[in-house]
């Protein structure tokens, strides 16, 4: 039958934008648990892939950046746990799920959890430092709670006989693993804290995946161990392996062997210890036997001055003693005072005047003929000096010039004729000569 009316008629684009908003509205986030398929990572860094199981497959897209945000290599085959929209994509009418989480199914949950509930407890103080308890030193009786069957329990009873065989270990057998097991081991744990004849309590375990370690997770089990009386070493897995109850516990042992290690001493250190308290004992005992001898001798000793003979015995021999010391202090004392008169007898035979006048005299023998020296040495610098200095006159003088045949022509009063304009005629001039001086009388120019 044909629409009544061209409205009712959609095109595929309208068909499909109606599809995709009923999707949208109906599903709004889900989460999807799968097989990966058909994984694509092209150049854009967006995720493409199906996620399926045995029976059908739905198409999957996780776009960048939160593909990059991914804690694992996504491959193909692995199973996953995946949340987002269901939607349409309208350029090919295909439905799909826009994924913005997906992580490993199985284990990855389990880590989640897990992550979850230890945060949890600590934030409640279950795992603090300060509600921890001390282990004894030498614990007699030890309860061992793990499986009687397995690998772990072997391990920490060889141990434990071979270091400390006096320690008596009662292993309390329950489940490690699988459904109930959680429950088992919590209540064997406080059937053993009520029992009150354990000093110390070890849950043990050998290795294994997250799963199979899962009872040791148990929220009731980590509350048990933080409210226990008796301390709690925990051994479980192996040195890598972590689970709530390695927290909660007192001490965390990274193998069973490791957990039976902290909890004994080694049999040849208590030895060692044990022998050398005996000869501290020994040394102790042979000090106080001979203080003992002491104080019987000093007993004696007094029980004997109180008769006269050892009375005056006693005196006398302190009169002796006495004496001894007096004439050896006055011996010291007679040689210290001659050697002092002998040290001051040198000292004035050093300072007597004649030795001084001596010595003087001999300074003086040994000073004399140096004025004499240094007057000739000082003579004979002065003569070298006059001689130059006569040179440099001689050089400078006019009485040389004079020996060479000039002469010197002067007024009366000494002043020097040095032009003709300083004589006058009349004048009456004295011309000295190298062997004298000669009167002249200046006459006038004849023209």
């Amino acid at each position: 039958m044909p629409p009544s009316s061209p409205d009712e008629v959609l095109t595929p684009s309208q068909l499909n934008t109606l599809a995709r908003d009923l999707l949208e509205d109906t599903f709004p986030l889900i989460w999807v648990e799968g097989e990966l398929g058909n994984l694509s990572r092209p150049s854009s860094g967006h995720l493409y892939m199906t996620l399926k199981d045995a029976r059908a497959q739905v198409r999957c897209a996780m776009f960048k950046p939160k593909s990059s945000w991914l804690k694992f290599v996504p491959r193909e085959g692995l199973r996953v746990l995946a949340r987002g929209r269901l939607t349409l994509y309208e350029a090919r009418g295909d439905y799909q799920l826009v994924l913005d989480h997906m992580e490993e199914a199985g284990e990855g949950a389990l880590r989640r959890a897990f992550e979850e509930l230890k945060a949890r407890l600590a934030a409640e103080g279950l795992f603090d430092r300060e509600r921890k308890r001390e282990l004894p030193r030498f614990p007699e009786r030890i309860a061992i709670i793990t499986s009687p069957s397995g690998a772990a329990v072997r391990d920490v009873l060889s141990v434990l006989g071979r270091r400390f065989p006096l320690a008596q270990a009662e292993v309390l057998p329950v489940p490690v693993q699988g459904d109930g097991a959680a429950e088992k081991i919590v209540a064997m744990l406080q059937r053993a804290q009520a029992a009150q004849r354990y000093d110390v309590i070890v849950l043990a375990r050998g290795g294994g995946s997250l799963e199979d370690l899962w009872a040791f997770n148990d929220e009731r089990l980590a509350r048990a161990i933080a409210a226990s009386d008796v301390p709690v070493v925990s051994a479980i897995g192996h040195e890598t392996d972590f689970t709530l109850a390695d927290f909660a516990a007192d001490v965390r042992a990274p193998t069973p062997s490791v957990a039976a290690e902290l909890l004994v001493p080694q049999r040849e250190d208590l030895l060692h210890r044990l022998r050398v308290l005996e000869a501290r004992l020994h040394n102790l005992h042979s000090q106080r036997l001979r203080q003992a001898m002491q104080r019987t001798d000093r007993a004696g000793l007094r029980l004997n001055a109180l008769r006269p003979q050892a009375r005056l015995a006693a005196l006398r021999n302190r009169q002796q003693d006495a004496l001894r010391r007096l004439e050896q202090a006055w011996r010291l004392r007679v040689e210290r005072e001659t050697a002092r008169l002998r040290h001051s007898d040198a000292v004035l035979r050093a300072h007597h005047p004649q030795r001084r006048i001596a010595r003087l005299r001999e300074r003086l023998a040994a000073l004399a003929p140096r004025p004499r020296a240094a007057l000739a040495r000082r003579l004979h610098g002065d003569a070298l000096r006059l001689r130059g200095l006569a040179r440099s006159l001689a050089a400078v003088s006019p009485l040389a010039t004079v020996a060479r045949g000039y002469a010197i022509v002067q007024h009366d009063d000494g002043r020097v004729v040095r032009s003709v304009l300083d004589a006058a005629p009349g004048d009456r001039l004295s011309a000295r000569v190298q062997d004298g001086q000669i009167r002249v009388r200046v006459e006038p120019r004849e023209d």
